[in-house]
C-alpha cells in the first residue's frame, strides 16, 4: 500500500476490524449450540459492526456524519470487549483468547480516537 487512502478498504483501522470480526466466528464456531442466541450472537454483531461503521463513516459526505459513525464503532469495540470478558469469565473462552482478542481491541481503539480527533472542527 502507498500509504494514500483511495476508499475505506484502505484504512489499515478497518483491515483490523475485518481481522478481530472473523476471529470472533472463528472463535465462537465452538461454543454451545444453547448461546447461538445469546453471547454468540451479541458477540459476532458487535464484532461485525465495527468494520461496518468505520466504512459506512468513510462514505460520509460530511465530518460530523463521519465522526458519529467512528464514535459508534468505538461503541461496538467497548460492547464486544464486554462481550468477550464475560465469555472469558464463563469459561467459552480462555484467558489466552480473550487477552489476544483485547490486544487487538486496544490498538482499533486507538485508531478510531485518532481518526474522531482528526475529523474534529478546527
Amino acid at each position: 500500500m502507498t500509504g494514500k487512502i483511495n476508499w475505506y478498504k484502505d484504512l489499515i483501522v478497518w483491515q483490523q476490524a475485518m481481522d478481530l470480526a472473523v476471529a470472533t466466528y472463528s472463535l465462537t464456531k465452538a461454543w454451545p449450540k444453547e448461546e447461538l442466541y445469546g453471547l454468540t450472537s451479541q458477540i459476532r454483531r458487535s464484532a461485525a459492526s465495527i468494520p461496518a461503521n468505520v466504512a459506512e463513516g468513510y462514505g460520509r459526505d460530511d465530518r460530523g456524519s463521519s465522526q458519529q459513525f467512528l464514535r459508534i464503532a468505538q461503541g461496538s469495540l467497548k460492547a464486544f470487549e464486554t462481550h468477550l470478558q464475560i465469555a472469558e469469565r464463563i469459561g467459552l473462552a480462555t484467558h489466552d483468547q480473550a487477552y489476544q482478542m483485547l490486544l487487538a481491541t486496544e490498538g482499533i481503539g486507538k485508531m478510531l480516537r485518532q481518526l474522531i480527533s482528526k475529523l474534529a472542527p478546527e
